[in-house]
């Protein structure tokens, strides 16, 4: 219900009156002041003016009502915003094991304690910076295109950034985001598949947004960044949160309707991989060679010296110099 008040208070030029949000919503003027009161609470400013109504000056950096009011389509059911949390992808996970899970819920946390990427490396999680997110998916694709989920993360995340930031946001192989180098962020998807269907999915997504450098230990600053470091310009979170929804619903969409061809592709344009030589570590031993392209199931085509073309399917990727 807050989500739809701002909704109205968006769509309003001005200011909206409270019998016009309580008719759009079919309650009372004092529900409808019930509710501007427990937004307030949760760090919007909303203006009251008599015989005017109310009107929305600001947002707080991080809501799950802001985002649901803004995200549109039909995909997101249910934003579950935490001030501390574990992880956002073991809250997934559980959410999951816990019952049938809601596809299209989204778990965001303003900090996490056990925040966790690839290969259970820590992501550094500080509250009031960063995005750490997961999405709780029952994707209507088979098993075998699994891989194709964090194409698809990436590609949505590197757009967003693109359009919203400015930035020059690319995509390592696998899960990787980056700037200039660097990496901002990264992904991780865990998933539960029966022989016929993916039972669910679990998306974490991870990026820099608001850090400073002194966050990040002398090693991880040689390897990592954030947006704010590379334009100089603090970034409202929820803001960005919609816009990588609003990708990653376009993009599902073309998957779902269309197959991964087309998402590849465009997983192609953003990459910085193909083309370089690069070593990946599956398991306890390591292969080099070019990274020549990706297939249409997101696996990686790596040719190696001999002149054999290797099909991967996971690793630890470093470009090599």
């Amino acid at each position: 219900m807050p989500g739809s008040v701002l909704r109205l208070l968006r769509e309003g030029e001005s200011f909206v009156s409270g019998e016009k949000i309580g008719s759009g919503l079919g309650i009372t003027r004092t529900a409808v002041w019930k509710k501007i009161t427990a937004l307030r609470a949760k760090g919007f400013v909303i203006e009251a003016v008599p015989s005017r109504g109310y009107r929305l000056i600001r947002s707080p950096d991080l809501s799950g009502e802001e985002i649901i009011a803004r995200a549109g389509g039909d995909l997101w059911k249910e934003v579950v915003c935490y001030k501390t949390i574990d992880s956002t992808n073991e809250a997934g996970t559980a959410l999951c094991l816990g019952k049938a899970p809601v596809s299209g819920t989204v778990i965001i946390a303003d900090m996490q304690e056990k925040g966790r990427g690839r290969l259970g490396r820590q992501w550094i999680s500080p509250p009031g910076l960063n995005i750490y997110m997961s999405i709780v998916l029952v994707p209507a694709i088979e098993p075998k295109d699994a891989t194709l989920l964090t194409i698809l993360s990436s590609v949505a995340c590197a757009t967003a950034l693109r359009g919203t930031c400015g930035v020059d946001a690319r995509i390592k192989w696998p899960n990787d985001l980056m700037i200039n180098g660097k990496k901002v962020g990264g992904i991780l998807t865990e998933t539960r598949a029966d022989p016929d269907r993916i039972a669910w999915a679990v998306i974490g997504i991870g990026i820099n947004v608001n850090m400073e450098s002194r966050f990040f230990n002398r090693e991880i600053r040689k390897i990592a960044t954030s947006i704010k470091a590379e334009t100089g310009i603090y970034h409202a979170r929820s803001g960005l949160i919609i816009a990588i929804l609003e990708e990653f619903e376009k993009f599902y969409r073309i998957l779902v309707n269309e197959g991964g061809g087309s998402l590849v592709a465009k997983w192609r344009q953003l990459s910085c991989t193909l083309g370089k030589r690069v070593s990946v570590t599956c398991g306890p031993g390591h292969i080099s060679g070019v990274a020549e392209d990706v297939d249409d199931d997101g696996m990686l085509l790596l040719r190696l010296p001999s002149g054999e073309l290797k099909r991967i399917g996971a690793g630890d990727l470093t470009v090599m110099r």
